[in-house]
């Protein structure tokens, strides 16, 4: 299972590694402005939310859950 804390951070820091702003990139996505502060106190986010911040934050699923540590595996 993937902790969701580490998910959070995890799109946090690509997000600033892209220069993309959290707020701009959770509304791109159709998301709420506390998404990735719910998520890091445990609500769970639909494959398809992930899907488009990954999209959004240009990397793979699989990095931001800390499976790869190369942005563009499986993309």
């Amino acid at each position: 299972m993937y902790d969701a804390q580490e998910l959070a951070l995890s799109i946090k820091r690509r997000a600033k590694t892209t220069k993309t702003p959290i707020g701009q990139m959770l509304a791109d996505c159709g998301l709420n402005v506390n998404a990735i502060s719910e998520l890091a106190k445990g609500k769970k986010f639909s494959y398809a939310s992930l899907a488009l911040i990954a999209d959004r934050l240009d990397c793979s699923v699989d990095y931001l859950l800390g499976r790869t540590e190369n942005p563009n595996v499986n993309r």
